[in-house]
């Protein structure tokens, strides 16, 4: 549809070629290279493809089947295994897109955490090194931490982590393996690439959902699920407003929005806020 109305913003990505046409000066040399001929050791090759699929399918699943097997689909570990494989294969967006179902089934439906310990998660995941997605492997400790079973809490969650991690990443690494030489056939496909765009203006809705929900649950210590037929609204006790992080959240929002303060800086003033409040004793 945007192709036909010409809205540019729905239409079709273009090749290599024609992209660097649009850029001044020479293509890079990745671009220059396929604007020509796709390299013969990126073209779609099925038999390789099959090898490469068989083999991911076989390390990404041998977990699983062994936990079910061994432990039972009720052991903590199963279902740690089952829900993030679960998220992984069925959800798009990047992490923070993911982030909002994560929290709402691991907070409200499994009860592996309080929803303060998932604001906790989110924030060590979002100030120490690696990817967002890392947090899944918070999530994972904390839920086998809580359920060891017969063994010690902490190596339970150790292995729940990893676990956790695990079944998360090796979905990726067998798109990406099987998926990677049909890229540039399927860079040409007006239709997909018009698909792919409308699938990330959702993606904003689903962002903007996470915001919510952890907004709600970082100024209200009470927050209620009120369900309307097929909606879930996150509804919050007025009462349990805490003050000082409304109070924090409107200085970041003056700094970032009104004042034009950088990123850092704003965290640094909010954090040491924070700081001074905990150790005044005002919280």
């Amino acid at each position: 549809l945007g192709n036909a109305w010409g809205m540019p913003g729905l239409q079709g990505g273009a090749s290599h070629a024609r992209a660097g046409a649009m850029e001044d000066g020479p293509l890079p040399a990745i671009d220059a290279a396929f604007a020509q001929e796709v390299p013969p050791h990126v073209r779609p090759d099925h038999r390789r493809i099959l090898k490469v699929f068989a083999v991911c399918l076989v390390v990404w699943l041998t977990p699983l089947v062994v936990l079910a097997l061994t432990a039972g689909p009720n052991n903590t570990f199963t279902r740690i295994a089952y829900f993030f494989t679960k998220m992984s294969t069925v959800t798009f967006g990047g992490a923070y897109a993911i982030l909002a179902y994560m929290a709402q089934q691991a907070v409200e439906h499994y009860h592996w955490l309080a929803p303060g310990e998932m604001l906790a998660g989110l924030g060590m995941a979002e100030t120490t090194p690696g990817p967002l997605i890392s947090v899944v492997q918070f999530v994972g400790f904390m839920a086998a931490y809580r359920h060891p079973g017969g063994l010690s809490p902490v190596v339970a969650g150790t292995l729940g982590g990893i676990l956790a991690k695990w079944v998360t990443f090796a979905p990726s690494f067998l798109i990406i393996f099987v998926g990677a030489p049909y890229m540039e056939a399927l860079r040409n496909n007006k239709a997909l690439a018009a698909v792919l765009t409308t699938i990330t203006a959702a993606v904003v809705g689903v962002i903007l959902n996470l915001a919510v929900w952890f907004g709600l649950h970082t100024l209200f210590a009470r927050v209620a699920a009120r369900h309307i037929y097929a909606l879930t609204l996150q509804v919050p006790d007025w009462s349990s407003l805490d003050r000082w992080s409304l109070l924090l959240s409107a200085i970041a929002a003056i700094l970032l929005f009104r004042l034009k303060v950088g990123m850092m800086t704003t965290l640094g003033v909010c954090c040491a806020a924070g700081v001074a409040v905990h150790l005044l004793g005002w919280l």
